[in-house]
């Protein structure tokens, strides 16, 4: 089995994104919301099946963990209330998406953050999203405020209530940001890197693993600069008096593959302990073209664990068992269908 553990609904219908425009309209002009419009399963049908499932079946993964359109989280849009209206109304798409093709996609929600605002609404939906609608874990965004990093660290006392509801219902978040409103951060090609990168070294800077010893959390695309500076954290976690990182933070933190070109992944599986990477290719997202050097998919990371020179044991681990342990709820619906 493969699985992709990091997908995300980039084609959702255009009703859904006319209405966030909408909605956001109306918050500035300090209007009511509008009502959500009726969308038919004919329509949700459509986005996907020429979209990701099309590309599934061609590259030959299996089942995928999708969640919302990650930079349109857009946290730093509104206020509490337009963000727990907007994700609402997301992960319920994702629920209909689920339920029309069970088989191929299990659901992974966002939460309604907002700058300022406290995680008590965040905490709601998770419950919601987990316990009534199936959903195995959370993407939870460091950065609500777009680019402009006015949130405390990953470390910080502010998050451990999403922690420890997380500890509670069993499911890891994928620590990711949305949108960049800072001219000086392209979303993509730099603020989610630099969103990899700075959680994974603020997290070496605490010690939030000691308080909650099973809390799982993937940062995506490969890591950001991390693998690629392997070294630095090593050292910089020595000359901080922390513990090796072997013990401080890789049995809690995992990488996934959203790293587009064979040598990137190559090193990503000589750097980083196996058991600590997912297969993920966050299709259809980022980037979406051939590489004009391969005459192939750039997002096609199948293709490089693939060619990966390492065991069949370790692109076993990589393709599908360390999903199943970092999401025990993904694995208690696989084990319930014989799978």
């Amino acid at each position: 089995m493969i699985i992709d553990s990091h997908g995300h609904y980039t084609t959702a219908p255009e009703p859904h994104n006319q209405w966030r425009e909408d909605q956001l309209a109306a918050f500035k002009a300090g209007e009511p919301t509008p009502a959500y419009p009726e969308i038919s399963d004919d329509l949700i049908r459509e986005t996907i099946e020429g979209n990701q499932l099309r590309l599934i079946t061609e590259r030959g993964s299996d089942l995928t963990i999708f969640s919302p359109r990650a930079s349109a989280m857009g946290h730093h849009e509104g206020d509490q209330r337009i963000s727990l209206e907007w994700t609402i109304a997301c992960n319920n798409l994702i629920k209909r998406v689920v339920d029309l093709f069970p088989d191929t996609f299990v659901g992974v929600c966002q939460l309604p953050q907002s700058p300022g605002a406290d995680l008590t609404e965040s905490i709601k939906e998770l419950e919601r999203c987990v316990n009534e609608l199936g959903f195995i874990g959370c993407n939870l965004n460091p950065d609500p405020s777009g680019g402009l990093w006015q949130t405390v660290p990953l470390t910080d006392k502010y998050w451990y209530p999403i922690y420890e509801k997380m500890v509670e219902l069993d499911v890891p978040a994928m620590v990711h940001v949305s949108a960049s409103c800072n001219p000086n951060f392209h979303a993509t090609g730099a603020h989610y890197m630099n969103a990899d990168t700075t959680a994974f070294m603020q997290l070496i800077q605490g010690d939030l693993f000691k308080d909650f010893p099973t809390l799982r959390l993937i940062i995506p695309h490969g890591g950001g600069a991390v693998p690629y500076h392997w070294g630095r954290y090593r050292g910089l976690a020595d000359m901080l008096k922390k513990p090796n990182l072997s013990t401080h933070l890789m049995n809690n933190v995992f990488f996934d593959t959203c790293v587009y070109h064979q040598p990137g992944i190559d090193l990503l599986v000589d750097v980083i302990d196996n058991k600590n990477i997912l297969f993920g290719s966050e299709m259809i997202g980022a980037v979406r073209g051939i590489d004009p050097t391969t005459g192939q998919y750039f997002d096609d990371t199948k293709r490089y664990i693939d060619a990966a020179k390492i065991s069949e044991f370790e692109k076993t681990s990589i393709f599908a068992g360390n999903a199943r342990k970092v999401f025990p709820r993904l694995d208690q619906k696989l084990v319930a269908l014989g799978k």
